[in-house]
């Protein structure tokens, strides 16, 4: 578990003993920051909506707009997945956010022996486009924007939402949302991968091309930093490593013919924020500013906004406690407001009993409740950067800075980022920062409220939210029936189309969408891809 850098605070619970204090990060924290520490460069600060956009991607930003609250939701089938989506909309959610079961992220379907036991248990089972017809039931595409975490199937996903916009009439032109694609992400720290890391970049590139003639509102990758946050890395790892796999696809783009002012201001950013308040405030101010010097000095954009670092926030799943679970509802909030400091663009709660089991509906209310009471009693909305010229956030953003171009020129020096992920790089930085971070939490270095301070004998566990097992064997059975009621030869033919474009290098989105539209499903397309490149397994 992440949680904020601290010190032993001695048993009279005085302020912390004598000694230096770190981030997590390991930045020394002085007892006071002063300009004889820092001296802010207000010329390379800048001003909001203003290269290099150290304090935020718009002038007046949230006075202008606000975050997208969106609430990341999925359980059992599209229909319960529905009734969620309904009633967040109804309490005031801004955008939706999709998350799917194990079986949907590694491509086997519902029926596949492999899926028995996980069929709907960490989100919504999607097979086939009945599925999504279902799950965006009187949900108007054309008004709400999705965010889909979808990463080795992302492209059979896509081409799904695609055709249920078209059924709704909603053309493509004027579909909103995200999927995540960041496959890097899956090798270095998640796992849901499925074919090797050098056809899952031709898929993504595919994948830009596709949007830059059909999806001009969407965005066609959500590079992930919160993943990794929560595999284990420290807040510059996480910056570090997520611009690194950025940069590899912005080069495999321009690798396949694509100019850079068609991509790139379609690409958006996931992280994630922990307790730490002002280290992830500099952390989001940080990459904003590092990502937009990288694009202009290496790649010479014309488009303005191709140097905006749009972003995502999500609150640490892994700083949530179950021993005293109200105290995650602080936690959350703590978290909320340094990604709303820090410039989020969208923004997810996590739902205080989600180290117990998946939200109930409560929870989820009052996680939505506390983005709505930062944006509408806080006050934090009505200027931008509040903090800018804090000489101590103004050091914090310099260091992390600083630290996170020396880790990038360590991974460019060996490669990149895939080369990172093919020898384990990744992996093992990740698991010596987590082996670091344990054993200050064992030793009481770090607190954790509840857990390591503070215990109380007797925790109250609140009602937990349990996936009926007859959701399982209805999905499976709804399943079989639409494969038996489909033509055979127009299945073989959308999967020949498949082969054919995987094999000889055509774009292989539109032969996808095709497929999705005559109900071939996730399983039945990602075999072919199987078939032709094979499955990824990662050396130890």
């Amino acid at each position: 578990m992440h949680l904020t850098s601290s010190h032993p605070i001695n048993k009279n619970n005085q302020s912390p003993i004598s000694g230096p204090l770190m981030t997590s990060s390991g930045i020394e924290i002085p007892p006071v920051v002063s300009a004889e520490n820092i001296r802010v460069d207000h010329a390379r600060l800048g001003q909001p909506g203003q290269y290099p956009y150290t304090r935020g991607i718009y002038p007046d930003m949230y006075r202008g707009r606000l975050w997208t609250m969106r609430q990341y939701a999925g359980f059992g089938t599209a229909h319960e997945t529905n009734q969620r989506f309904r009633y967040l909309l109804e309490k005031g959610q801004t955008g939706l956010s999709v998350a799917f079961d194990l079986a949907t992220q590694i491509g086997y379907d519902s029926d596949h022996p492999l899926a028995r036991g996980e069929v709907g248990r960490t989100g919504v089972a999607i097979d086939s486009l009945a599925d999504m017809e279902v799950l965006f039931d009187r949900i108007p595409l054309d008004k709400v924007s999705t965010s889909m975490t979808i990463n080795a199937t992302a492209v059979v996903l896509l081409g799904m939402y695609i055709a249920v916009g078209k059924k709704q009439g909603v053309s493509s032109e004027k579909l909103t949302g995200t999927i995540q694609n960041d496959i890097l992400k899956e090798f270095i720290a998640r796992g849901t991968y499925i074919i090797p890391p050098r056809p899952s970049m031709r898929i993504i590139t595919d994948i830009f091309a596709y949007a830059h003639q059909h999806l001009p509102r969407f965005n066609t990758i959500s590079i992930s930093g919160y993943h990794i946050r929560e595999a284990g890395a420290t807040a510059v790892q996480e910056v570090a490593f997520t611009l690194a796999d950025a940069l590899a696809y912005v080069d495999a783009a321009l690798s396949a013919g694509l100019d850079i002012d068609q991509f790139a201001p379609r690409l958006s950013f996931f992280f994630a924020a922990h307790n730490n308040l002002f280290e992830e405030v500099a952390k989001f101010r940080a990459a904003r500013r590092i990502w937009a010097k990288l694009i202009k000095e290496r790649y010479h954009p014309r488009d303005e906004k191709s140097l905006l670092l749009r972003f995502h926030t999500q609150t640490g799943g892994s700083t949530l406690t179950a021993q005293q679970p109200e105290n995650n509802i602080v936690r959350t909030a703590l978290q909320a407001l340094a990604a709303i400091m820090g410039g989020t663009q969208s923004l997810h709660t996590n739902s205080f009993d989600e180290a117990l089991g998946l939200p109930t509906e409560k929870a989820v209310r009052i996680a939505l409740r506390t983005q709505q009471l930062l944006a509408e009693e806080s006050g934090v909305i009505q200027t931008a950067d509040p903090l800018a010229g804090s000489f101590h956030v103004e050091r914090l953003t310099d260091e992390i800075e600083h630290r996170v171009l020396a880790e990038l020129e360590h991974i460019e020096a060996m490669g990149g980022a895939v080369k990172g992920v093919e020898t384990g790089y990744f992996r093992d930085e990740i698991a010596r920062s987590a082996y670091r971070f344990q054993k200050s939490l064992e030793s009481g270095e770090m607190i954790t409220v509840g857990v390591n301070k503070y215990r109380e004998e007797k925790t109250e566990i609140p009602q937990i939210l349990k996936v009926d097992p007859l959701l399982e064997q209805n999905q499976v059975l709804q399943l079989k029936r639409l494969k038996a009621g489909r033509n055979p030869q127009t299945i073989n033919d959308c999967l020949a189309e498949i082969r054919k474009a995987a094999e000889s290098g055509e774009n292989i989105v539109y032969p996808v969408v095709a497929a999705v539209e005559n109900y071939v499903t996730v399983g039945e397309i990602t075999d072919v891809f199987r078939g032709v490149w094979g499955e990824y397994r990662e050396s130890l």
